[in-house]
């Protein structure tokens, strides 16, 4: 099968000129077929204070009411989503912006309320596999905002980390998948006060211990088991990593 990297990079990375020009060379560098994923909350916590509209979050996660779903459909697939486009374009990438809405690409529902109402936030059900493969086989790059609809009419705010994860997922079944999460840290570290010690392979034996002994917890924990999840489901490998580093092989790799 043909290789495809899926690469998501959080919104950071692509906020800042600096760190996203570096991203835009990085991931233009990279041979074969690719898909990028991006997210960009800050930028819409800035224009909703602008416009007036005050950010809520709880355990990190936004509350998307109806006033916050209008900025962040503005934000993530008008704002941050063109601006790599763009970006892309300028390096010769040819690149198409997409939300889960476009071509009906990914369709979620919205998240049910039980501790906490989030609002207008989707959990996704299906990702069109077979459109995203014909696009990338015609030589078209995604790049894919962190939004999806219902099929009813209604745009979903939905987490960069699990459009990247359901993708990946989906396309498995027809290319070679490598998922690769960027993140702020070199990889996953034995020592979260150490940035070098990073952990440079973990297999699902490797994990249990490590959390069981404490050297992986908080955050980590989700991301590494949405990781197993997507080796499960047919993916590759999955890198966590530097946004700095996605064309090196540098960052832990988790493999089965």
């Amino acid at each position: 099968m043909e290789k495809l990297t899926v690469i998501k990079v959080g919104g950071k990375i692509v906020e800042e000129e600096a760190t996203l020009y570096k991203l835009l060379d990085d991931f233009a560098a990279i041979e074969g077929y690719k898909v990028l994923v991006h997210g960009g909350g800050r930028s819409a916590t800035k224009i909703a204070a602008r416009l007036g509209i005050e950010s809520k979050m709880i355990n990190g996660r936004r509350i998307t009411d109806a006033e916050t779903l209008k900025v962040v459909t503005m934000v993530y697939g008008g704002l941050v989503n063109k601006n790599i486009v763009a970006g892309l374009q300028a390096r010769g990438v040819n690149a198409l912006g997409l939300t889960g809405a476009d071509m009906d690409v990914i369709r979620s529902v919205k998240r049910p309320v039980k501790e906490v109402d989030y609002g207008f936030v989707g959990d996704v059900r299906q990702v069109n596999a077979a459109f995203l493969a014909d696009l990338i086989h015609k030589g078209v790059v995604p790049v894919m905002a962190p939004l999806t609809h219902d099929g009813e009419g209604h745009m979903l705010n939905t987490n960069a980390d699990t459009i990247a994860g359901e993708t990946a997922k989906a396309l498995a079944g027809l290319f070679d998948v490598t998922l690769v999460f960027c993140f702020e840290k070199k990889g996953v570290l034995r020592d979260e006060n150490d940035d070098d010690s990073v952990i440079s392979q973990i297999t699902p034996e490797e994990f249990k211990q490590y959390v069981a002994d404490g050297v992986i917890q908080g955050g980590m924990i989700p991301k590494l088991e949405n990781s197993f999840e997507a080796l499960n489901a047919g993916v590759a490998e999955v890198v966590i990593t530097l946004a700095s580093a996605i064309n090196g092989n540098s960052g832990t790799r988790i493999r089965k």
